[in-house]
């Protein structure tokens, strides 16, 4: 008797599972390698151009997704039907690490930090454009008070003032650009495939960059700079398992752990200690981000309940 014919299995994405807490410790752990990130980052930046720093970072990336990039892999992830999506958002998270990276060569990094966590921000106005969602008037206070602290931290016009402060800020919204943009693929992509054409797009364009400010590196520098490309790419995947267990709106808040690792980690390295500004608009900031999620929670759970009310076509 022939043998049975088997049938093929596509793979599948993970199941969610509503598992908060397993959610928020994972949460936790990724600001511990995203704050060591951060920290070399800054460190390295006093013998490598930020170009330079990026571009290390990036090649670190690639690497660790050479095996999904190869055709014979099993796991073979360059298959796209959402190409020109997926280049955007290579493009975007490069300019959201090179733009920081830069600003962190100028400024303690408790503030660059601070400042860059108005992402939130910028999500909910790009939504609006991006993605046709309806913001309240609540979140537009939320988002009034958080650039509040941005102001708070920046002082324009005072002597403390610095322009490379803008640094974090244009950071933050390509970060929040590439936010948007994983929502409009989500669920049509798997998580190997952005992750891979991510890094190729940062390898490509700043292949193009890098010979122009190149420094030729030391070997401890070359070492920082695989430390720093590992954590990040470690740390932003270890967010994405966090949020197979509960939701954004629930897990976010705690990404704001993150400024209290690198300030910790800014005094004892670089002697930096946050000053009353700093802190007071980082106050702002984080405030304004929890009452974000806390309205976007509450609007998920009238979705919902509109959704259990529908009848069934």
């Amino acid at each position: 008797m022939p043998a049975p014919e088997k049938k093929h299995v596509g793979r599948r994405a993970p199941a969610r599972v509503d598992h908060p807490f397993k959610g928020i410790a994972l949460v936790l752990l990724s600001t511990v390698f995203l704050g060591c990130s951060d920290v070399t980052a800054k460190y390295l930046s006093t013998s490598l151009p930020s170009i330079e720093i990026t571009w290390i970072r990036f090649v670190t990336f690639a690497l660790m997704f050479t095996p999904v990039m190869l055709p014979a892999s099993p796991i073979y992830a360059m298959r796209t039907e959402r190409l020109g999506l997926q280049l955007m958002r290579g493009t975007a998270l490069l300019g959201s690490s090179l733009f920081f990276i830069t600003g962190l060569s100028f400024l303690p990094i408790a503030e660059a930090s601070a400042t860059g966590f108005v992402s939130p921000l910028f999500v909910t106005a790009l939504s609006i454009i991006f993605l046709s969602e309806k913001v309240g008037m609540r979140r537009w206070i939320a988002t009034a008070i958080g650039l509040t602290g941005v102001m708070i931290i920046l002082r324009p016009g005072s002597s403390a003032f610095h322009v490379a402060a803008f640094f974090p800020i244009i950071s933050a919204f390509c970060w929040a650009a590439a936010l948007i943009l994983t929502r409009m693929i989500s669920g049509r992509e798997a998580v190997v495939t952005t992750m891979a054409y991510s890094a190729l797009t940062g390898v490509a364009i700043l292949s193009v960059m890098v010979p122009f400010v190149w420094v030729t590196p030391t070997w401890t520098a070359i070492g920082l700079g695989i430390v720093i490309g590992v954590a990040s790419t470690v740390g932003q995947w270890i967010i994405v398992l966090a949020y197979r267990y509960g939701d954004a709106s629930v897990l976010a808040p705690f990404s704001y752990t993150q400024l209290l690792w690198v300030s910790i980690l800014g005094f004892f390295l670089f002697g930096e200690v946050p000053d009353v500004w700093t802190i007071t608009g980082a106050a702002f900031i984080v405030a304004s981000g929890l009452y974000i999620a806390h309205r976007e929670r509450i609007r998920r759970a009238q979705l919902l309940v509109l959704e259990e009310r529908s009848p069934n076509p």
